[in-house]
């Protein structure tokens, strides 16, 4: 019996897999578009990948509609789905471009239409599996819980910890990680070679790569489609758009080149460029903001202001706290100058400039504390223990302590400085993470896509040929088989586990 599968498809990336699967494995194909209106066009007449059936989430979507709130209080009961959990913390409704300001009733309007959707849509495929990138916005995270809770096997393609390496999974966290941890045998590697394999898969290093500096001429392009060539219809059908008419954006834009300039003159004049690395303080690198990670993986802990601010309370007398801002904030043109200040107010806290080097942080800091990034799991290489605020793929390793009882910080941070990082726990982890991932350098995949489809990524509503699709499968055939067979060991781990 051909197995079902069902792809969440809002990038080239997951329509490529499509056209390797149709290759090589026995499968019928449904598909979920998450998509603007030009690439549409293609999509619906394209010949390339045969799907069984297909929907246009946003075509399902209403914003002014009667609410049926015991529809919605029925559904958070019967799949444990919080469901303003997951609309509060949407960038879209208000955290990133402020073109729309969306009512409650408007946000309950588009979350029962999205239920009904996702449900209906369930019971009709009754899919084996559901493929999808990494949740980043919250109602890919909803159709991903709501297959989770009805038992559909769910298959997340994610960048994990280490650069350079791609993961396929059913979760964030590594499935039944606490009894293959415990079964797993260490290389009797110290930290120096652990060290060195770090190195080796440099995150910051392939972040660099894989955002080489765009090209002036394709942003003029960009610039000219979006102003005399699109008919802006998204404006009006998909939420994500709404309120982003031309003069809009245009303004926005050109006030954001005025902003970032503004905000990065702050920084060189009130940052600190150099710190005192000798004195004791326990290390805070700001997350990007906003971001997925923050956001889906914890959604109780999203303002980083208050965060620092309830670190620097639960601080041992003698500590200070140095807090980074994250380089990859400039996607975001920084943050604003008010709440830079704000962080600077707060006693005890010292603000430190983008440039300033990571690793001398993370080697001599006394304690690391993160809300879910990389560097919580970077600190166990310099013999450092972390602090996290949410559950992320390395919290097993028993170095790291996840904050479930925010009182209780005070304490952990003593425990933290009194104990020690063991090289065998650190050296049973990385075989465990190996297991879970395989080379791949996706973040420079997705680099590819921008550049062949959308201008650097700087104009998502582009029409796409067939003979453009054609070109990409082709140029990237090989990478593009590497994924689809790492997909086809799971389907078939999967069978033997039945």
């Amino acid at each position: 019996m051909k197995s079902k599968i069902l792809l969440w498809i809002d990038s080239p990336l997951y329509f490529s897999i499509a056209y390797n699967l149709q290759k090589t494995y026995d499968c019928e194909l449904y598909a979920v578009f998450d998509i603007t209106n030009k690439p549409k066009i293609f999509f619906l007449e394209q010949k390339l990948v045969k799907f069984k059936k297909f929907w246009f989430y946003h075509d399902h979507i209403k914003k002014n509609q009667s609410i049926d709130f015991e529809y919605l209080k029925t559904f958070e009961k019967k799949y444990n789905i919080n469901l303003w959990k997951l609309a509060i913390n949407e960038r879209i409704f208000y955290r990133f471009y402020d073109f729309h300001k969306f009512s409650s009733e408007e946000i309950l309007s588009i979350e029962e239409s999205s239920c009904k959707l996702f449900e209906n849509i369930l019971k009709e495929v009754k899919p084996d599996y559901f493929l999808s990138y990494i949740p980043n916005l919250h109602h890919l995270q909803l159709f991903y819980e709501l297959c989770t809770a009805q038992g559909i096997k769910t298959l997340i393609l994610s960048n994990p910890i280490l650069g350079y390496k791609t993961r396929i999974s059913e979760s964030r966290q590594i499935t039944n990680s606490v009894k293959r941890y415990n079964e797993t045998k260490g290389l009797d590697r110290d930290f120096r070679t652990m060290m060195e394999y770090l190195h080796s898969f440099d995150i910051s290093k392939q972040n660099k790569t894989s955002k080489e500096k765009k090209s002036t001429i394709n942003l003029f392009k960009s610039v000219f489609e979006f102003i005399f060539l699109s008919d802006n219809k998204h404006e009006k059908t998909h939420y994500t758009y709404f309120g982003r008419t031309k003069i809009r954006v245009l303004k926005f834009m050109l006030n954001l080149i005025i902003i970032k300039k503004q905000r990065e003159k702050f920084m060189e004049k009130i940052f600190l460029y150099d710190v005192d690395l000798e004195k004791p303080f326990v290390y805070y690198p700001l997350g990007v903001d906003p971001e997925a990670n923050i956001l889906v993986t914890a959604p109780f802990f999203t303002n980083q202001i208050e965060i620092i601010r309830i670190i620097s309370k639960a601080l041992p007398i003698g500590y200070q706290l140095y807090v980074k801002e994250n380089p990859s904030q400039v996607s975001r043109e920084w943050r604003t100058i008010s709440e830079y200040k704000e962080i600077i107010d707060i006693p005890n806290v010292k603000l430190i400039h983008p440039s300033f080097s990571n690793k001398k942080l993370l080697e001599h800091s006394s304690v690391v504390t993160t809300i879910a990034g990389t560097s919580g799991f970077e600190a166990a290489f310099y013999e450092k223990s972390s602090i996290v605020f949410a559950d992320t793929i390395y919290t097993l390793l028993p170095s790291v302590h996840r904050i479930r009882e925010i009182e209780n910080l005070h304490d952990v941070i003593n425990t933290c400085l009194s104990e020690k990082v063991n090289s065998l726990d650190l050296d049973k982890f990385l075989i465990l993470l190996e297991e879970e991932t395989f080379d791949f350098d996706l973040r420079g995949f997705h680099a590819k896509i921008r550049t062949h489809f959308f201008n650097d990524g700087q104009l998502i509503d582009r029409e796409i040929s067939e003979e453009i699709m054609l070109k990409f499968l082709t140029d990237n055939e090989k990478p593009l088989e590497t994924l689809s067979l790492e997909y086809i060991k799971k389907f078939n781990c999967n069978k033997h586990e039945k």
